[in-house]
């Protein structure tokens, strides 16, 4: 039986439970998951503990849980199409997304002046879900962490035509951009690996002689894309 502290506790316990469709069994463990390294608590080892590490472990497994719930979906589908939708579901902007969707916002602990360092502020949702992510696996194992993700995430919260559809074509959009600026836009590719059965490609993009991001991929055109996005968020291209 989990015992509570307080009613602090106990009120943050309910919210969980809404959030991943059990009770937990460490509560401790999802408060840390919950923790923005802002908002970090010294340890009586004396280190700072946030949600970063459970953010790394839930990284891990919340692409494994989604690689095999791709594979088993489309059977018929290649390594690339299998890798593209995985992308397109762990990218941070759509993982932000998901976890306001399920409510992680209102049981996030951070410093109140985050919202001034708008790179941090915007990445604060999909860490802590990842975060939650790697609580979960802690605590209950790998089976319950796919059942979480599978009927707590997928099924209720995340259209997969939608997002195998949603082909947002970012090179165009930075070539288009780079015309209406009357910028000198380029793109430079080359062969990471040269194996049989598997190339890894990086692109570059520059604009003028400035070097705007790196991206990578299994051919050049994923290379390009990535490399692309990229520089859309760099350069603030809506």
């Amino acid at each position: 039986m989990l015992l509570f502290r307080n009613a602090k506790d106990r009120k943050f316990a309910v919210l969980l439970k809404r959030i991943i469709g059990f009770n937990p069994s460490n509560l401790e463990l999802y408060a840390l998951a919950m923790r923005h390294s802002s908002a970090a608590e010294e340890s009586r080892k004396g280190f700072l503990e946030s949600n970063e590490r459970l953010e790394y472990l839930g990284d891990a497994v919340l692409g494994m849980a989604v690689a095999e719930y791709l594979f088993n979906k489309y059977p018929f589908k290649d390594e690339g199409f299998l890798t593209e939708v995985r992308s397109r579901i762990v990218n941070r902007e759509h993982l932000n997304q998901l976890a306001r969707k399920i409510g992680l916002a209102d049981v996030i602990k951070y410093n109140g002046q985050l919202k001034a360092n708008g790179q941090s502020f915007k990445s604060i949702y999909g860490d802590a879900l990842e975060a939650l992510v790697g609580a979960v696996y802690l605590d209950k194992g790998f089976v319950a962490t796919k059942s979480f993700i599978f009927k707590m995430l997928i099924i209720p919260h995340i259209d997969l035509d939608e997002i195998i559809n949603n082909n947002t074509n970012f090179k165009s959009k930075i070539i288009e951009w780079s015309q209406k600026e009357n910028k000198d836009l380029r793109f430079e590719v080359e062969e990471q690996d040269n194996q049989k059965h598997f190339k890894k490609f990086e692109a570059r993009v520059f604009v003028g002689k400035k070097e705007i991001s790196v991206g990578h991929g299994l051919s050049k055109k994923k290379a390009e894309q990535n490399a692309a996005e990229k520089s859309c968020q760099v350069l603030k291209i809506e």
